[in-house]
């Protein structure tokens, strides 16, 4: 199918595609890789007048530590996540997650920001921002504002974004200490959506776990973060018993419905294993085991 004929522009500056945003409001859509966008386009599922692609612009496209957090630049790519030596070093689940992402084609031309607007509940950075707590960062000509990922998803493709803010990057907090990430992906398919996906990232404080951040995929109407298993886990000595309880914790917390890929039951005890195997691998590597 032929997407419906809209106007297309390229701003050359992120103050030109501000300014354009500001006067076309919910008319316009941004695209940066397209990769969310057009088969929306195609589709007819989107039908803007207008198409702002500001995948030319300069200087959003770095990945550099910077007060307390790495800053992912608003068209950082999926391949450049999976390729950064910065984030291997200082979130290296993000790179896991990143080779998890669809096929090669959609991860050269995909972007990290874009995916994380496009708020797909099906869609794995979503989970991973609400495991780190990440924070996004959106401008208008307004200002500029700082959201949690967990206040940042309002439902199945839906932001707290304003028709006039573009994303400009996602910060990922540096870890104080011992810390380490899984990221674990059940698919039909390589370059499937997920059936069920659970992030999980652990701080340690000491031979306790100092905080926790569990993040469910394709279990809900949005990405899911699993605060109470995450608040058992807070102030705990990580062993079995701990584990099993915050994975039961987290299968309580998903909202999956049965379709072609599982049934509600299959599902919830895909999150509780994925969550066991993410707790046990995260602990491990915040141990410095690999």
């Amino acid at each position: 199918m032929f997407p419906a004929a809209f106007d297309y522009r390229a701003p050359a500056s992120l103050q030109e595609a501000l300014s354009i945003l500001k006067e076309r409001g919910d008319d316009a859509k941004v695209m940066a890789g397209g990769q969310s966008l057009i088969p929306l386009l195609k589709l007819r599922f989107a039908r803007p007048e207008l198409v702002v692609d500001i995948g030319r612009l300069p200087s959003m496209n770095n990945v550099m530590r910077r007060g307390g957090h790495t800053a992912i630049g608003a068209l950082v790519r999926h391949v450049d996540v999976e390729n950064s030596k910065e984030l291997a070093s200082s979130a290296p689940m993000m790179v896991e997650a990143a080779r998890w992402i669809s096929d090669p084609l959609v991860r050269n031309r995909g972007t990290l920001a874009g995916s994380v607007c496009h708020a797909d509940p099906a869609g794995d950075w979503g989970s991973v921002m609400l495991a780190f707590g990440a924070e996004i960062v959106a401008r208008s000509l307004s200002g500029e504002r700082v959201l949690r990922a967990d206040e940042f998803f309002e439902g199945p493709f839906a932001t707290v974004l304003k028709p006039d803010e573009v994303v400009t990057e996602v910060r990922i907090p540096l870890a104080n200490g011992r810390a380490g990430g899984a990221y674990l992906k059940l698919e039909r398919k390589v370059g499937d959506f997920a059936t069920v996906a659970v992030a999980v990232h652990l701080q340690m404080d000491g031979g306790k776990v100092g905080s926790a951040g569990i993040g469910l995929t394709a279990v809900g109407p949005q990405n899911i973060k699993a605060e109470q298993a995450e608040a058992a886990l807070r102030g705990a000595r990580l062993d079995d018993a701990t584990i099993k309880e915050a994975a039961a914790l987290a299968a309580d917390a998903a909202e999956p419905k049965a379709d072609h890929r599982g049934s509600v039951e299959y599902k919830r005890n895909v999150v509780r294993v994925f969550t066991e195997r993410g707790l046990k691998r995260a602990y491990e590597r915040a141990r410095g085991g690999g």
